[in-house]
């Protein structure tokens, strides 16, 4: 952590990160065509997105800067690993951390980390099955497709609204926020998959004005004053690897969990490596 990171974060706590979002999402969803074209242009510029990939190049087409934000890509421009076993990639971006959960502890940054309970919500039940397993962070970046996807064929057994903060998450903010994803607002979905019991964990942060699954639509806001659980025991939704599970309003992190000895990351698969939606990123043990 640089004293530039601690000068760039501080203000962060003292910033009304729900009203701040709340705002950001009247202004994403408005329908004003010249405003929402600026908008669209700019980040266009800004960031270098390629349209080249989206299903709709003209921007014309969209009513708001936010259903440009979370855009279509055509088909095939993100081919998906086809191996037995392989996980796939669950996002655009670039991994801001990967590796093992060490005695229920997930490495953030230098000096940083968090519990997995605390990340789940606050329930050792629902974290001992990924105690001495395996994580992965991606971060998500304006410029990226903004849909997230199943890295495995995954039955859904429980979803989890965990209220919180809502602070950046770009590298300045996770190296200098203790704890700093097990404190944002975020949304839970424990899966099980051939490999065991998976969690993938979308992670909320400012501006991200709502976190939606396939299944349910959209899960915030509102924010929630404590955890909140829904359970799918009976018809419980099966998503095949490589299909849409949910998105960011705005953009944020996922992050995956895997159990003790179920997967092994691939042997690049490490911090600040550049990834895309559907490439092979690990492969199931055994």
């Amino acid at each position: 952590m640089t004293i530039k990171d601690t000068l760039t974060t501080l203000p962060q706590y003292l910033l009304p990160h729900h009203a701040m979002s709340g705002l950001m999402s009247k202004l994403t969803h408005c329908e004003n065509k010249t405003w929402k074209n600026l908008f669209i242009r700019e980040i266009i510029k800004h960031y270098g997105v390629n349209m080249d990939e989206a299903l709709q190049p003209d921007i014309n087409a969209y009513k708001s800067f936010n259903h440009f934000f979370t855009r279509e890509l055509k088909p095939g421009v993100r081919p998906l690993v086809d191996e037995q076993g392989a996980i796939a990639s669950p996002a655009d971006g670039v991994v801001s951390q990967a590796g093992n959960i060490t005695d229920g502890n997930i490495f953030q940054a230098k000096g940083k980390s968090f519990t997995a309970i605390d990340l789940l919500g606050g329930s050792a039940e629902r974290a001992e099955p990924f105690n001495n397993g395996v994580f992965s962070t991606i971060y998500l970046s304006p410029k990226d497709y903004h849909r997230l996807h199943m890295p495995l064929t995954g039955t859904l057994r429980e979803m989890v609204h965990v209220p919180g903060r809502l602070f950046s998450v770009n590298t300045a903010t996770t190296r200098s926020v203790p704890g700093l994803f097990a404190r944002n607002e975020r949304v839970v979905a424990i899966f099980d998959t051939e490999a065991g019991p998976m969690a993938l964990v979308l992670v909320g942060a400012i501006f991200v004005a709502s976190v939606e699954t396939v299944w349910h639509g959209v899960v915030t806001p509102p924010t929630v004053s404590t955890v909140k659980t829904w359970q799918y025991q009976d018809n419980a939704p099966i998503l095949q690897k490589g299909e849409e599970m949910g998105r960011f309003n705005m953009g944020s992190t996922i992050i995956v969990l895997f159990g003790k000895d179920a997967v092994q990351w691939a042997e690049d698969f490490s911090a600040e490596k550049p990834v895309k939606l559907g490439e092979k990123v690990g492969q199931v043990r055994g």
